[in-house]
């Protein structure tokens, strides 16, 4: 049996393509291949086809493309909506096509099928609440509640105007460019679902991660037994052993039931793969998501604070450079006429630094872990309190 190197090398390469795609920019990849994929694919790529396009086809031709993008990336679209559903439904047929055949199997029993299907219509469920529920849009007529709700920190969020909806923009709200609307707590705009993460649908939308997670793990342990009962059932342990003489140990083995493997059942391979990868990128997502629940943060405050802290270090350390300046002069002054330190003693001197004032991140709706789940689970807009508000 010869090992389909083509498909090796295809899975490989969709492997590498995906995660550069979506976690070349993580700090692990600074500096290495796997960003320069990443650089390439998300602007490098579109600047060549941009001057290839005008070179090729003129002006024209450039602006339709231009005019694509902006209808892809400035307004609500459906395109990733209908890719996500491509993909679930896709690889969903291809797992009953060729997987189901082996449902019941050696360690796999018959109710897996059913299962599967109750998983998928679960993600089904979650991805339309996150995509068509109201992810807390702030109106003329509850912008009060909102302002009452979330406190202004006087650090990230200062009381101000939206320039667009023309109303008092509450603390932790952003107008999205795309939606064209201030959204309460705002999260980030997400594409795959065509809608903004805010208040009311960040429990959707972290339970949709979650689950699509548990999914995809489900999914790779399913297949994986599913492959460990056909080498049970079809005794390829023991033929190689016993017939061609090959050594019962893991090295000796494995080479060969890999073979065995890539040559009968590629598609399950590659089925186990490619769930494998998704489900490590949406792990990492899941464990981003559920630190900014259990910290009370949003992607946008994420970011917000770390150019806070960025420019305030950078204050810091021009104050204190000024101060050890100034410092540095008076005692120059004072010591004019004392006799000069040991060279020992001013070589020392000079290497000290100055004292830079740390910078401390105050995050003033982080009340808890508890208070701060169930922040996400009952938004404060559903509460009683919230209601009692508006109401007055």
């Amino acid at each position: 049996m010869e090992v389909p190197w083509l498909l090796v090398a295809h899975g490989s390469v969709t492997a590498l393509v995906v995660v550069s795609f979506l976690c070349g920019q993580w700090p692990i990849f600074e500096g290495t291949f796997v960003q320069s994929i990443n650089h390439f694919l998300t602007f490098g790529a579109y600047h060549y086809l941009l001057r290839f396009v005008q070179a090729v086809c003129g002006n024209g031709a450039k602006d339709l493309v231009l005019g694509v993008e902006q209808y892809c990336c400035d307004r609500p679209n459906p395109i990733l909506q209908v890719f996500y559903v491509a993909i679930i439904g896709v690889t969903y047929f291809i797992i009953v096509q060729t997987s189901f055949d082996y449902i019941p199997g050696y360690y796999v029993s018959g109710w897996h099928r059913y299962l599967s299907i109750i998983a998928v219509a679960v993600g089904a469920i979650l991805f339309v609440l996150t995509s068509f529920s109201d992810p807390g849009t702030v109106t003329a007529e509850s912008v009060s509640q909102y302002v009452s709700a979330y406190p202004y920190d006087n650090v990230i969020f200062v009381e101000k105007e939206c320039s667009t909806c023309k109303i008092p923009r509450p603390a932790r709200a952003k107008h999205c460019r795309i939606c064209d609307k201030c959204v309460a707590r705002f999260d980030h705009h997400c594409g795959w679902m065509n809608n903004c993460i805010g208040e009311k649908n960040t429990r959707y939308f972290v339970a949709f991660l979650v689950w699509h997670f548990l999914i995809c793990v489900y999914g790779a342990l399913v297949i994986g037994f599913i492959l460990a009962g056909e080498l049970k059932e079809r005794k390829v342990i023991y033929i190689l052993t016993a017939y061609y003489g090959i050594e019962n140990s893991f090295s000796g083995l494995f080479p060969h039931v890999a073979q065995w493997l890539l040559a009968v059942h590629n598609t399950q391979i590659l089925l186990s793969v490619f769930l494998a990868i998704l489900a490590l990128l949406l792990g990492g997502f899941c464990a981003y998501h559920a630190h900014l629940c259990l910290t009370n943060t949003t992607t946008n405050e994420s970011f917000k604070w770390q150019d806070y802290i960025m420019w305030m270090k950078k204050e810091n350390e021009a104050k204190a450079n000024a101060a050890a300046l100034k410092a540095s002069m008076g005692s120059a002054n004072s010591d004019a006429h004392k006799a000069p330190p040991s060279k020992w003693r001013a070589f020392f001197g000079r290497s000290r630094r100055p004292i830079v004032e740390p910078v401390v991140k105050n995050n003033i709706y982080d009340r808890g872990m508890i208070r701060n789940m169930c922040e996400v689970i009952v938004p404060l807009s559903e509460r009683k309190s919230f209601s009692r508000r508006k109401s007055d």
